[in-house]
């Protein structure tokens, strides 16, 4: 039976529809806002699981058909996630994820699949309430209902929901995640805000949330009130439980202050190996797989909760550090000499080797999306090797970590980059974790701006980034600076942010508890400034200001500027005067309608050439100013002379010589160089064209 609820957000209505598609899914739920629509389902698998974690996955599947349009490429249909799909599956798995209960098993799946788009606003905010409502109104334990919203700041006023045309005006954009109670995730750029004005963001959208959250109550009382699933987490036989703890809790104690990352994994392996031999080893074969399991179970939480004892009882971290301490930090530049421009950032074990590559406009990258095609002349990709955490792994294409740990570190820099006028390149900034133990986005966000500087690029201030950590028990709280791996795993937020010394330019907040309150984003945010700080102060000991010139392995561009109604004459019918140029000169050009041209090329002085070339087509004959031209045509009142490229001029019969002359061909002839001056260019843009007026008068009239 079809069920519709309602609700008002940015000035938008919001309906929330179930019972007309996809039915045999757990919960289904169509999102419409405008004439955008969204169909989110939720299923949860019917077969028992034995997996030792949460297999929830997200897809969010993008429609051209819902645009009106067809996709690119040969096939003709929709091929594997964008990358902007995979951030937005990522947007709406961060929040739902730690909303189910601890050690539920069960396989769970989203699909958000786009029916029909108008390309004025993104849809991932209707996405991702659309999947808290198909989980509210399932048999899923989902301890919901979430709420997601965009806020932006724009012409100095926050607002809901904007728009595209908007957001290309905010200087604040996020995307945010809570419940009732608080926020659960949250991640945005800005244009160098203040910690005050992100948590007044932050605020503002959370109050906006509350009817997001009545209309899934009311859509669930609709419904039926389905029953959820009686989840309780499979416990250990307490006894075994009470041998396992006596056998490692001393041996994990010494374990965990071991400073050293792969000395300590190396350590709690041979912990774990003797207590098996000890504590196994008279078990029937029979138990001995489950008793196996429940000890690896013991194992994990025994040191779960000691780390966090560790910190929270007597301010210690694993690595002996209090709790505002940044690691030791070692940076270097010019490490690569044919790369446009290298670094190394390392933070610990965390070590991040940062490349630019400058490129032209012909390098820019071309997007066929939802939304229309678009360009990126700035690009940054991140990548995480398993050798960077001493495994053996698959190699192979991006994963979904990676997009989204790339985009996090690209709007990060985003806000520093040159404009197109002042630098007119194409920007690759590449990380490659070299090592990683915690934080290698922030890694990445702190070696690309050295190596931007290391480039000659001209950015508008140094950005550094720092991950910040949260242990909460009860009323026992503490914020983390630059958080472990293993504090990463072991605490309840993992908490990025990156900018300069003006402010923050991009920020990221996942939990793993059901929200936080704004006192603690508060303390986290101006603890991760005094750390943020801190690494710049260390990054500028070796290099804080850019080279001033670019590498002489990169192309150099150069810019001129002409007349748009000047454009077509540079390019010349069927592109004929442009790539004669090209040809003659092997620079590459680059021409806008607005009649900006750039010039690319190793050897500046193929490039000079080149504008020369374009300055002469595009000239203007001057009253008054002397020509060398071509006779380009010959007829019985006079001859055509080119004084300029695709510039001619009319040499009358009378403007040859003082004396008379009857034949024009008996003073010149096609092909004929001569000098001339220009008398006079009507409106028409036609030119009366002189030589005897250079030639001197000879005898009693001179």
């Amino acid at each position: 039976m079809k069920q519709t609820e309602s609700f008002e957000l940015g000035g938008q209505t919001v309906t929330l529809e179930t019972g007309r598609m996809a039915k045999q899914a757990d919960g289904s739920v169509i999102v419409s806002s405008g004439n955008n629509i969204v169909l989110v389902t939720a299923v949860t698998s019917k077969r028992e699981s034995t997996a030792d974690f949460f297999p929830l996955t997200v897809e969010f599947s993008e429609k051209f058909y819902a645009t009106g349009r067809i996709p690119g490429g040969y096939f003709k249909r929709e091929g594997r996630p964008t990358g902007e799909a995979i951030l937005n599956c990522r947007l709406i798995d961060r929040p739902i994820r730690p909303s189910f209960p601890e050690g539920y098993n069960q396989e769970t799946q989203i699909v958000a699949t786009i029916l029909s788009y108008d390309g004025k606003a993104s849809a991932n905010s209707l996405a991702s309430i659309g999947a808290s409502a198909a989980l509210h109104i399932s048999s899923a334990p989902f301890n919901g209902p979430t709420a997601a919203i965009q806020v932006a700041e724009v012409d100095g006023k926050l607002v809901i929901n904007p728009g595209y045309e908007d957001l290309s005006k905010a200087t604040l954009a996020l995307f945010m995640a809570g419940t009732r109670k608080g926020i659960l995730m949250v991640e945005g750029e800005a244009h160098f805000k203040s910690e005050a004005e992100i948590l007044e963001a932050v605020a503002f959208g959370h109050k906006a949330m509350a009817p997001i959250f009545d209309a899934q109550d009311a859509l669930r009382e609709k419904t039926g009130n389905k029953p959820k699933i009686e989840f309780t987490a499979p416990t250990v036989d307490p006894d075994f439980e009470k041998v396992v703890k006596d056998f490692v809790q001393s041996k994990l104690d010494a374990a965990l202050v071991i400073k050293d990352k792969m000395e300590r994994y190396a350590q709690f392996e041979v912990i774990k190996k003797e207590a098996k031999e000890a504590l196994l080893a008279d078990i029937p074969a029979e138990d001995k797989e489950l008793r196996s399991g429940e000890l690896s179970k013991v194992f994990g939480d025994v040191k779960f909760h000691t780390a966090r004892r560790m910190i929270l009882k007597e301010g210690k971290r694993i690595d002996g550090r209090d709790t505002t301490t940044v690691r030791p930090i070692a940076c270097e530049v010019a490490l690569l000499p044919r790369v446009h421009g290298s670094a190394l950032f390392t933070r610990g074990e965390t070590q991040v080797l940062g490349t630019v590559t400058l490129g032209t406009p012909d390098d820019v990258q071309h997007i066929d999306a939802l939304d229309g095609h678009l360009k990126k002349s700035f690009m940054l990709h991140y990548n995480f090797p398993p050798y960077s955490v001493g495994e053996a792994g698959r190699m192979g294409g991006t994963s979904r970590r990676e997009t989204g740990h790339g985009f996090l570190a690209e709007r990060a820099l985003a806000a520093v980059i040159p404009s197109q006028e002042d630098f007119p390149y194409v920007l690759r900034v590449v990380g490659e974790v070299m090592e990683s133990n915690g934080s290698s986005s922030m890694g990445t966000v702190c070696s690309g701006t050295l190596a931007l500087l290391d480039a000659g690029v001209p950015i508008k201030g140094n950005v550094s980034g720092i991950a910040m950590g949260l242990i909460k028990e009860g009323d026992d709280i503490a914020i983390l600076t630059d958080i472990l791996g293993d504090e990463d795993h072991l605490g309840d937020m993992d908490f990025k942010v990156a900018g300069t010394r003006d402010g923050i330019t991009a920020f990221q907040m996942d939990l793993k508890i059901d929200s936080i309150s704004f006192d603690i984003f508060e303390k986290a945010l101006a603890q991760a400034k005094t750390g943020r700080n801190h690494i710049l102060d260390e990054m500028e000991k070796v290099m804080s200001v850019t080279r001033g010139e670019v590498s002489e392995y990169a192309p150099r561009i150069m810019t001129i500027k002409i007349k748009p109604e000047k454009v077509r004459e540079v390019i010349g019918s069927g592109g004929k005067t442009i790539k004669g140029i090209v040809e003659a000169t092997g620079v590459k050009i680059n021409i806008e309608d607005d009649g900006t041209i750039n010039i690319s090329s190793v050897d500046s002085e193929k490039s000079a050439q080149a504008i020369k070339m374009i300055e002469d087509i595009i000239a203007e004959p001057e009253v008054g100013a002397t020509y060398n031209g071509k006779v380009v045509k010959i007829t019985d009142f006079g001859a055509f002379v080119e004084i300029l490229p695709n510039s001619s001029g009319l040499l009358h019969i009378s403007e040859l010589a003082h004396e008379r002359v009857r034949n024009v061909t008996d003073v010149i002839k096609e092909g004929d160089m001569v000098d001339v001056k220009v008398l006079d260019v009507d409106r028409a843009g036609r030119m009366k064209l002189s030589r005897k007026a250079l030639i001197p008068k000879e005898g009693a009239d001179a």
